[in-house]
């Protein structure tokens, strides 16, 4: 490649580091050496047709060969399709006659069949286009296909790819050039203006002339900064040469080379040479600390196992949280030297990990604390794991209790770190991990806010800040990348690099004005600097720090004043307005190499990592005094029976392998299709099949509806719904989707609902507005009916009558309607809250319904009077969710019906209106979030609200059957996405379907070597039931 081409690549770089995309791709068109493919596709999926092949113009041409000419013809073929759709025929025959006719010369039948295209209303109508599907569809598969063609064109051969480059190339090149030109000033200036680029620099002539030849070349004492804008006043916008200037050994060996490149380019050389130059301190310089360095041995605490982490409790200032290399958590009160409660590392809900995480753990159970942190309140703490998963506890201080908040899976791999932030008084915890990315999660519900990506390696460490109103992150990964990040930008901020790349962490001063980073890189090799944050260069190296032989050193601030490091088995100290090491503390001995030090709030404790599991606490006078005060009160707070009596009411935990729901019987696996769609929206509220069982529909978020239909091909001869293949999401060919009206912001929480008539010709279908009837042929909206409010909140189709509908009122009034005569015949009273539930019984001729909380009622179908209600038996604890739901279905027999409640599943007999059988979920952690029966009725499907799905027998109730979300949702899938909803296929009793969180349908068979859901054996312990973990 030659020096041009390089520089042309580096400024394409710098263009799209600064996001002055448009003038990169201009720059790549007019070379021609690079094509931009993420920018060709996004011009294909938005239609831009013209600026697709001016574009495209630029690297090849139609006649260049047979690659470029199947590119051409697709495109324009895309543009002619997209004309019809639209019913423009007189465009699509413009196209036709000038972008196609160059076509015509090598495939004339394929342009004759174009052209009989314009005579047909749909064009779909055309067997080879008959699978056409909607617009958006169709340009995906087309750039799917072109991608193909590129990389098979000779034209395109190395301008795909672009070359890997560092980050910021252009100006670390920029930068180095500088440093260059400055070592070679006559007169160089310890802090050197850098006003313009135009002209090489050179420091101006000193006016003192008298000055000695050692003091005309004095090392530069910082590195030079391009002058940029800063960055809300805090950092630079781009990146630059962080490391101190060369020192006087290497300005030599510049000032005597012939040619630049017998120069090395980093500059963490001299960094080597002053660590080892540096003058070394011997241990008992500590008496030359001021009386406010705590430096006395005090307490020492024996841990259970190797410490990894610790952290001090921001307000209880001897309260110390240690974490170990066994995923063991330990709370010290350091005064008393009394541990406080510990807590091994355990799965909360095995339910609810990933597969890979369970594989991965049961591979390796070997699992570590990577990071402990308090959050500033210290009601709060994270633990951070060396594999994937971060838990979060509260901590009651008054009765010390810790209780389980919070459990995910964060990061594929290791989680490395954690930090708190509270912008807009919303709490979040911040992530990275060994997958790159950084993640922002709310600490209340567990759901991801944010996901930064642009590391090119594992994220070590994150430092969260604030400045006024602005909230940020820093990150640092294992290469010595630094990304500073704003909330609601997925994009960097500011990029740059660390100290010799090394691998650090970041902190703030107390009083969070200075910044200050200490890290090694993969030589061993390690520095500790004060960042100047507005210009974001390094202000201050601190000398005197060795070669760390493994690890990476670690240290921490103390009260604006002091920086401590553990390293060869000591701590080293500085001032923090000094580089020069200003003393180093052995504490006692016993150190291990690089030692992990921590102090507390107000500086006036240091505790640190020793051999044999132990740690050291180091006081000042201030510190003693602070010991001794919270002695008593430690003491009576970590009593022995105390203790005991706040374990023993801790939830206890769910330990990986434990049968603690049920017997275990058997292990086997199901088959599961989910369901394609390219339509992005969220939760799943309704699901149900077509009443022929070849198709699903659901409600989903938004008030959309999604339709899924298999056909009658290949192995599926029968076009009922299946496993085997993929069916097709239907669309209009306008690619409006069919959705309903929407309630106002201010409505408050609704519950949509859907039903269709007997024949699947009609949906009937409400989320909080109007009720809408839609043509499921045509995908039409032909009515709107009965505007809130009140809100519809469920809906069935009379079972002998399609023009008649029962639409359940939130209002608690159930309304009967004739769609034809467009009247409300009946409007039935008799319960007390919203209703959630509707069910037809056409051998008995009633209509049974159920509200929100516990009310059930039967009415006469034919005279709409109310012939019984009942109440369901719930326990007086129960505390309902925010929007609790309970769903009525009668069984096949249509004489008893199914209950579906949060607490529990049960079975009523409908003349006497009493309950014959039911399960309670007593034994169960968590909630039913929805159930069917079986289309024989012989078995019940529940969703749980963990996400498990639970597979009952009918006759008694029992669970038959467990199924993990991780059996039937790629590992790769959020733990946060989970069925919420489920249908029964009206014609197999053993499929069902599984609607998601994240909008998503699931199809779930029994494994195929069985068939169908068998009862399992009856196990030897008679008066327990069996389940079948899948």
């Amino acid at each position: 490649m030659s020096l041009s081409k390089d520089l042309i690549f580096l400024i394409l770089q710098f263009c799209n580091e600064e996001n002055l995309t448009k003038t990169a791709h201009m720059l790549g068109q007019e070379t021609g050496y690079f094509f931009d493919m993420e920018y060709f596709e996004a011009l294909v999926l938005s239609g831009n047709w013209d600026e697709t092949e001016n574009y495209l113009s630029s690297f090849t041409g139609v006649s260049d060969n047979k690659y470029s000419l199947k590119m051409y013809f697709e495109i324009r073929k895309q543009k002619f399709l997209e004309a019809l759709d639209r019913q423009d025929h007189k465009t699509a025959l413009d196209i036709l006659l000038k972008d196609l006719k160059v076509f015509a010369e090598s495939n004339g039948e394929l342009y004759r069949k174009m052209a009989q295209l314009l005579i047909l209303d749909d064009f779909r109508e055309y067997a080879p286009l008959a699978l056409y599907g909607d617009i958006i569809s169709a340009r995906k598969r087309m750039m799917k296909e072109l991608k193909a063609v590129i990389e098979s064109n000779p034209q395109f051969q190395g301008r795909v790819k672009f070359p890997e480059l560092d980050k910021s190339r252009l100006r670390r090149l920029i930068n180095q050039s500088l440093n260059w030109q400055h070592i070679h000033c006559e007169y160089p200036h310890p802090e050197p203006e850098i006003k313009s680029l135009f002209t090489d620099h050179k420091c101006p002539k000193p006016e003192d002339q008298s000055v000695t030849l050692s003091e005309q070349r004095p090392r530069p004492s910082k590195t030079i900064p391009v002058a940029k804008p800063a960055f809300q006043q805090m950092f630079s916008n781009s990146s630059i040469v962080t490391d101190d200037m060369v020192s006087a050994t290497t300005s030599e060996a510049v000032q005597h080379s012939g040619n630049l490149h017998n120069v090395s380019s980093k500059g963490g050389m001299n960094e080597k040479v002053l660590s080892t130059t540096a003058p070394c301190q011997n241990q008992d310089a500590s008496s030359n600390l001021s009386d406010d360095f705590p430096k006395a041995v005090e307490r020492v605490l024996n841990i259970g196992y190797c410490p990894t982490t610790m952290d001090f409790h921001p307000i209880q200032q001897t309260l110390l949280i240690v974490g170990d290399s066994v995923g063991g958590v330990e709370l010290w009160d350091v005064s008393s030297e009394e541990k406080l409660f510990s807590r091994n590392f355990m799965i909360w809900k095995v339910r609810a990990v990933s597969y890979a995480f369970l594989e991965s753990i049961t591979e390796d159970p070997r699992i570590s604390v990577n990071r402990i942190l308090w959050n500033s309140d210290g009601l709060l703490f994270g633990v951070a794991y060396s594999k994937s998963i971060v838990q979060l506890y509260y901590y009651h201080y008054n009765n010390n209790h810790a209780e389980k908040h919070l459990e995910f899976e964060a990061h594929s791999g290791s989680v490395n770190d954690l930090a708190f932030s509270k912008p807009n008084n919303q709490l979040f915890v911040i992530t990275c991990g060994e997958d790159k990315l950084v993640k922002v999660w709310d600490t209340v519900t567990g759901a991801i806010q944010y996901t930064f990506e642009g590391h090119g390696a594992p994220v070590y460490s994150l430092c969260a800040h604030e400045k006024g109103d602005i909230h940020f992150i820093f990150s640092t990964s294992t290469n010595g990348e630094i990304k500073v990040w704003l909330f609601h930008n997925s994009e960097p901020k500011v990029s740059y690099e660390a100290p010799d790349r090394c691998c650090m962490r970041m902190i703030y001063s107390t009083d969070g004005k200075r910044l200050f980073s200490c890290g090694t890189n993969k030589d061993g090799d390690s520095h500790i600097v004060e960042w100047d944050e507005t210009e974001g260069f390094i202000a201050r190296t601190y000398l005197g720090l060795g070669t760390c032989s493994s690890g990476v050193v670690r240290f921490d601030i103390s009260s604006n004043k002091y920086v401590a490091a553990g390293d060869f088995h000591v701590i080293k100290v500085w001032n923090v307005n000094d580089p020069q090491p200003l003393t180093v503390v052995n504490a006692g001995g016993d150190l291990p190499a690089s030692p992990y030090v921590r102090f507390n709030k107000e500086g006036t404790l240091l505790a640190v990592f020793v051999d044999h599991n132990r740690i050291k606490i180091l006081a000042n006078d201030c510190g003693r005094f602070l010991l001794q005060t919270s002695l008593d009160v430690s003491r009576c707070l970590s009593d022995s029976e105390k203790i005991a009596d706040n374990l023993a009411s801790l939830e206890p935990h769910k330990i990986l392998g434990n049968q603690s729901i049920s017997k275990v019987v058997q292990v086997s696996r199901c088959q599961s299709l989910r369901l394609p769609s390219e339509v992005k929206t969220n939760r799943v509220w309704r699901l149900m099949y077509t009443h022929a069982g070849n198709a699903l529909l659901a409600l989903v978020a938004d008030g959309i509806h999604l339709l899924w239909k298999w056909s009658k091909r290949g192995s599926n001869l029968t076009g009922q719904a299946t496993t085997k293949c993929t069916p097709r999401l239907w669309q209009p060919r306008s690619g409006v989707l069919l959705t309903n009206s929407m309630p106002s912001s201010d409505a408050g929480a609704v519950s949509p609902c859907v039903a269709l008539t007997k024949n699947d010709a009609y949906a009937i279908s409400a989320s909080g507005g109007a009720v809408s009837i839609f043509n499921m042929h045509t995908f039409k909206k032909i009515k709107s009916m009965m505007p809130p409010t009140p809100t519809a909140t469920c809906i069935a189709c009379h079972p002998s009558d399609n023009n008649v509908i029962v639409v359940g009122m939130d209002d608690s009034t159930i309304i009967v309607y004739n769609v034809r005569l467009d009247v409300v015949t009946n409007r039935l009273k008799g319960h007390s809250t919203r209703i959630t539930g509707l069910a037809f019984s056409n051998i008995l001729n009633v209509l049974v319904s159920s509200e929100a909380e516990s009310q059930i009622v039967v009415w006469d179908s034919i005279s709409w009077e109310n012939e019984r209600s009942t109440m369901l038996q719930i326990s007086p604890d129960w505390l309902p969710t925010e929007l609790p739901e309970t769903f009525v279905q009668f069984h096949r027999d249509e004489k008893c019906f199914l209950v579906v409640h949060e607490t529990q599943i049960a079975i009523y007999e409908t003349t006497k209106l009493e309950c014959v059988k039911q399960w309670i979920i007593k034994n169960f952690c968590a909630r039913i979030s929805h159930a069917t029966f079986s289309c024989d009725s012989q078995w019940i499907y529940a969703v749980m609200k963990d996400g498990v799905v639970l597979i009952l027998c009918a006759s008694d109730l029992s669970p038959k059957y467990e199924i993990d979300p991780s059996t039937f949702l790629p590992s790769d899938f959020s733990s946060y996405v989970l069925p919420v909803v489920v249908a029964a296929h009206p014609r197999n009793p053993n499929q069902f379907a599984l609607g998601l969180n994240d909008g998503g349908v699931v199809v779930i068979l029994p494994p195929e070597s069985e068939g169908r859901w068998l009862v399992p054996p009856k196990g030897d312990d008679h008066n327990e039931y069996t389940m079948e973990v899948i």
